[in-house]
């Protein structure tokens, strides 16, 4: 729904709450009036159930608010006599209707100084488990994120097995745009396999259902920083191919709200405004070479030929001894081995091993066509020789054209919500004739250090700026062999707690971290030793 659509359903909410509570609002020596007012009414009834003012923000944040209206018809209830568990069971099955029984029906009194924690210990578990989600969600929702690497697209820069926090802080909090979901909870539901947001499953209904209209417009809270060339990223797939998180399906177009498509991590190597091209797998904006920042490392594939056949064990240790880690398979050649990803560096001191007779690049030749956006064979791009391509921004204008459109269709159309399609030599944009296009958002390049294992905006063109999700600031653990089994796992201890940006050393604040941690708790000891004796 549009901004417009949504007040005028809240409107009628307030209506709603209005109409079922003025009565209590009385009762409670309140003015009639005060339950119909917008924000307001949530202020007032706040005081009437002697409960602080800051839960209305509560009240109106998504996904929170699942938790914290029910338990403001609870404790309303409360308030007037009805504290029994068939009470709380009434208010949250009835959706809150219960309380039209109580305002009209039932014969109750206001209770002014009434007792607000819970009367058994098992009430007090449960409101102690409902806040800790509700402030757990806050926490995940607006301000940091744990993510783990599930791939090694960025290997040597961010290895599979670090676990990440993400910070939504840096280019601004994402309101989320689902509205009716689980806590904490992405795509789908742990252990049961079920979706964690209400959504329409039939296909051809997706985008016109109610349920889905229930979706919020994109809205990004003020950040510090802007997206800036060479940032790690972490954004939702534009071309979300995840039926669910666990089960591929090859359609491109599936239907999902944007913060539950799927996350990846890539590095921003062009902006909005910039024009970019791949040489020979290299990144070139606006005709310079990008350079990238001191802990990133580019790798490429290459085949290996060794001067006599060895077993795949001797390999793994020859490889392993130069920090090629990437996995092993057989070359393009007889007696060859491919090695998946490696950077110059570790290549040139390869060579010089005398076990290796060769060791040659894994690229494709310019004017060799890959399978890859924009999937035009009128540009014959491939993942190491790319563009040039001009990166949308928003408030500029592209000109337009039957033989540029594929560049841009996939923006204009999926992502800016237009109706895009050409008759003969013309471009139409919702049915009208089309020469030229402004853009209403910023648009990003993200690619995979690891240029040759990487699914990136190579595959699938500009990721939007309602896609940006947040930045990883920091690796809290780091696992390797984390989907090989616990029994193979070794944790990487030069790796844990460092930052993911910054100068040519990786520093660690472990040390640091668990010397503060054992000085608050032994501070906390002493101080309660010392209000003990007094």
């Amino acid at each position: 729904m549009s901004w417009t659509q949504w007040f005028i359903f809240l409107l009628i909410l307030q209506i709603i709450h209005g109409l079922g509570t003025w009565k209590l609002y009385v009762k409670a020596g309140r003015q009639a009036w005060e339950a119909f007012v917008p924000v307001y009414n949530a202020v007032i009834l706040l005081k009437i159930i002697s409960r602080p003012w800051w839960w209305v923000i509560l009240m109106f944040l998504p996904i929170v608010n699942l938790v914290m209206i029910p338990a403001v018809w609870i404790e309303t209830a409360r308030s007037f006599g009805k504290d029994s568990k068939l009470d709380a069971l009434l208010c949250i099955v009835t959706l809150g209707f219960y309380l039209y029984y109580l305002n009209y029906a039932a014969d109750v009194s206001y209770i002014e100084n009434r007792k607000l924690t819970p009367k058994t210990s098992s009430g007090e578990w449960i409101t102690s488990i409902l806040f800790a989600i509700v402030a757990a969600t806050i926490v995940h929702t607006y301000f940091f994120q744990p993510f783990v690497i599930p791939s090694s697209s960025l290997e040597k820069s961010l290895l599979v097995g670090d676990f990440l926090i993400v910070s939504k802080l840096h280019y601004g909090p994402r309101v989320p745009m689902t509205t009716v979901g689980a806590p904490m909870v992405h795509d789908t539901i742990p252990v049961i396999g079920k979706k964690s947001y209400l959504y329409d499953d039939n296909f051809e209904e997706r985008k016109t259902s109610w349920i889905n209209k229930l979706q919020l417009p994109f809205l990004r809270l003020p950040g510090f920083e802007n997206v800036e060339r060479n940032d790690i990223v972490v954004f939702n797939q534009p071309a979300d191919t995840l039926l669910n998180m666990n089960d591929f399906n090859p359609d491109r177009n599936y239907y999902k709200p944007i913060d539950k498509k799927t996350n990846l991590v890539k590095r921003c190597v062009g902006v909005a405004g910039d024009t970019l091209e791949i040489r020979n797998g290299y990144v070139f904006i606006n005709g310079k070479q990008n350079k990238l920042p001191p802990r990133s490392h580019l790798q490429f594939s290459y085949d290996i030929t060794f001067k006599r056949d060895l077993q795949p064990a001797r390999i793994y240790d020859i490889l392993k001894k130069y920090d090629i880690t990437d996995g092993l398979r057989y070359g393009s050649t007889e007696g060859s081995y491919g090695i998946p990803a490696a950077t110059d560096e570790a290549v040139e001191q390869l060579r010089v091993h005398p076990e290796v007779a060769s060791i040659v690049p894994v690229k494709r030749t310019p004017g060799e066509r890959d399978d890859i956006f924009p999937r035009d064979p009128n540009y014959n791009w491939n993942v190491d020789n790319f563009g040039p391509l001009w990166i949308p921004k928003a408030g500029a204008t592209v000109n337009l054209t039957t033989e540029n459109i594929s560049l841009y269709k996939r923006a204009i159309g999926e992502y800016e919500g237009h109706k895009v399609i050409t008759r003969g030599n013309q471009v139409f944009i919702d049915d009208q004739p089309a020469t030229s296009y402004t853009f209403k958002q910023d648009y990003y390049w993200m690619m995979g250090d690891n240029r040759h294992n990487s699914i990136d905006s190579r595959y699938w063109g500009f990721v939007p700026n309602d896609h940006i999700f947040g930045k990883p600031v920091f690796i809290w653990m780091s696992i390797d062999g984390i989907n090989d089994g616990v029994k193979n796992w070794s944790f990487r201890w030069d790796r844990i707690f460092t930052t993911v940006s910054g100068g040519n050393e990786r520093t660690s604040f472990l040390i640091p971290f668990i010397i503060l941690v054992l000085g608050i708790t032994f501070f906390n000891k002493w101080r309660k030793k010392k209000k003990a004796k007094q």
